[in-house]
């Protein structure tokens, strides 16, 4: 059963990385890979009420996080319905590609660590197609923002999923973890920047046309306004929620999204049904690329097979009995979450490694939050920012392989070297 199960993820990792030349959808391959792999576990387990129970859990999870995406990416779709980004954008001067890069950058970082991950790609991407209008820049743009939310991501409690579980499990705390992980988290990010600002050169910024969906009138700058910074303060309220009320993120997403329609039903009260037709939550539902959220189901439900199955466990103790020292087994661990995801690794590690034998904040812990957080980067499905990047614009996998990937993996490796040489020093 556990080589089927290997041998059918492999060919449905393979098929989505050859979505373009099989010409078939990777939300396609997904779902039938994430079919194909519970079926066989159901069958060859013999356990159907077991199984059921253990798919009736990932399905939680999964609902959580899809729940999160559709809340986040439908504020976003309110906000720009509204030209809310043209708070932003109104503000970016520079002509050059590069400095650009560089602005776009640390906001990503230092966003990813207030907010998440996920959700600052989704927002920070979305920009960029306000600001950029040639495609192949808005990828470029793209896979550096990839590497920089989950930079960001790794150095705060609440700006990625593993950092958090990590936290919630006391393996990590607060302060530790910022101190501890900043300084690498933001040379992964430093690498790829000063290489990709070398690379652009002197390149101008093309802004883009004017959309026809956006020949409407122009939005007050009071409804710009308003709508933006209260979509983008309750994305930043979400962390908040969870830590006060010990819910999951989506339930706060969910509920500021439901103000947020409330407020932009109050504002337009008085407009005629036509005119604000355009500006409603309904409308930025229909907006939404579903495809995407759907591949997010398909890939997510494949990898819980292999949790459930306990093939990733085996792989860490295998890996722990080979391999031996702790920092190559750490980096080796955020490497192959660049394949699968990093959230089952990082829970197959919290359950064979115990407190008992290594404590909260010890070198393992903080190692592990780095690598997991950032390893990601390094193939375009490898991370949640990933998989909305490549849903929001389309990317293709070899591309982000050929232009992205290697990038992300020198960022990953200076930060790991300067973690391991940070942590000697200090220690």
């Amino acid at each position: 059963m556990l080589t089927a199960l290997i041998v059918i993820f492999v060919l449905a990792y393979a098929a989505i990385a050859l979505e373009h030349p099989l010409k078939i959808n990777k939300s396609a391959s997904a779902l039938i890979g994430a079919g194909l792999l519970w079926t066989i576990y159901a069958v060859s387990s013999g356990e159907s009420t077991m199984v059921a129970a253990e798919l009736g859990e990932s399905l939680m999870g999964t609902a959580q996080i899809v729940f999160f995406l559709m809340g986040a990416m439908t504020i976003v779709e309110v906000v720009d319905a509204h030209n809310g980004f043209d708070v932003i954008t109104s503000r970016v001067k520079t002509t050059r590609l590069s400095s650009l890069m560089w602005m776009v950058g640390f906001i990503t970082f230092f966003l990813s660590s207030i907010l998440d991950n996920l959700t600052t790609t989704i927002v920070m991407v979305s920009l960029m197609k306000k600001l950029l209008d040639k495609r192949d820049d808005r990828l470029f743009f793209a896979g550096i923002i990839v590497i920089a939310a989950n930079a960001g991501g790794a150095w705060t409690p609440i700006g990625d999923v593993t950092t958090t579980m990590l936290w919630i499990g006391g393996q990590i705390t607060t302060l530790a973890i910022m101190k501890g992980v900043f300084l690498p988290s933001m040379l992964n990010l430093l690498v790829p920047l000063a290489v990709t600002s070398y690379l652009l050169g002197d390149r101008p910024v093309v802004p883009p046309q004017r959309a026809a969906d956006e020949d409407a009138p122009q939005r007050s700058a009071f409804e710009r306004n308003l709508m933006f910074f209260l979509g983008l303060g309750i994305l930043v309220a979400v962390p908040l929620f969870k830590t006060v009320t010990q819910l999951p993120p989506f339930m706060g997403i969910l509920f500021g999204l439901g103000i947020l329609w409330a407020v932009g039903d109050l504002v337009h009260r008085k407009e005629e049904d036509i005119s604000k037709q355009r500006l409603t939550l309904a409308r930025a539902l229909t907006r939404i690329d579903m495809s995407s959220i759907v591949f997010f189901i398909g890939i997510l439900l494949a990898v819980a097979t292999l949790e459930h199955s306990h093939i990733l466990s085996s792989i860490a103790e295998w890996l722990n009995k080979t391999v031996g020292r702790q920092d190559i087994i750490v980096v080796i661990i955020g490497l192959i979450s660049a394949i699968v995801d990093n959230v089952p690794l990082v829970a197959a590690s919290m359950g064979m490694y115990h407190l008992a034998q290594y404590p909260s904040d010890s070198f393992l812990w903080e190692f592990m939050a780095y690598c997991a957080g950032t390893g990601g980067s390094i193939l375009i499905i490898g991370s949640a920012a990933g998989v909305a990047a490549m849903g929001l614009e389309k990317i293709n996998f070899f591309w982000y392989v050929k232009k992205i990937s290697g990038l992300a993996l020198v960022g990953y490796l200076a930060g790991a070297l300067v973690y391991i040489v940070q942590y000697r020093l200090i220690h």
